[in-house]
């Protein structure tokens, strides 16, 4: 399942040895875009202890929002697999959408036409500038992995999430799958 090349729609497993990042240690991250003036994506499997009502009041939505990244976090960021309900969106692949009308996405949570496993909202992004991904692969600090998932990957990717594919790499990843998130308190 790793695949090759860095491209948008692909899952970066952030490498047990990123111990102390406090922004990616055991993180999963979907890649939204990557070109050649650098990459963007959205942390899947750290919820944060807000929901998006408590964010934005006028939306009666209990959704739970997640840590996007270390970028801009007083921004709300969204992913979804429903373009046909929200215009102006982005595909990022395999049925995985960026962004869109937000008056819209409001109006469709209030009347209860979206689903968790339809959206997903983050506070922030994870970005890299011009060949610094590149570099951070080369260092190996990520593992590059294929998103079988595709549209699915929003009712998939929980808090367990890193853990499983830790876990589904086997060989000298097992080890890692069940040590403390940081072994200095072991």
């Amino acid at each position: 399942m790793i695949s090759e090349k860095l491209k948008k729609g692909s899952l970066l497993i952030a490498e047990p040895s990123i111990i102390g990042d406090l922004s990616f240690n055991r993180s999963v991250i979907l890649l939204a875009d990557h070109n050649e003036d650098g990459s963007v994506g959205f942390i899947m499997n750290k919820p944060l202890k807000f929901s998006l009502k408590d964010l934005v009041p006028e939306i009666n939505s209990k959704f739970k929002v997640y840590n996007g990244g270390p970028v801009e976090q007083d921004n709300l960021y969204f992913i979804h697999n429903v373009p046909n309900l929200i215009p102006g969106s982005i595909e990022i692949s395999n049925g995985i959408y960026w962004g869109g009308n937000f008056e819209v996405t409001k109006d469709l949570l209030n009347s209860g036409l979206l689903k968790k496993k339809n959206i997903r909202f983050f506070l922030g992004y994870s970005g890299w500038g011009i060949n610094q991904l590149e570099t951070e692969m080369q260092a190996n600090s990520w593992i590059l992995y294929k998103n079988i998932y595709g549209k699915n990957i929003l009712s998939i990717a929980g808090t367990s999430f890193w853990k499983e594919k830790i876990v589904e790499l086997g060989g000298e990843y097992l080890i890692w799958s069940n040590a403390p998130e940081n072994p200095i308190l072991n």
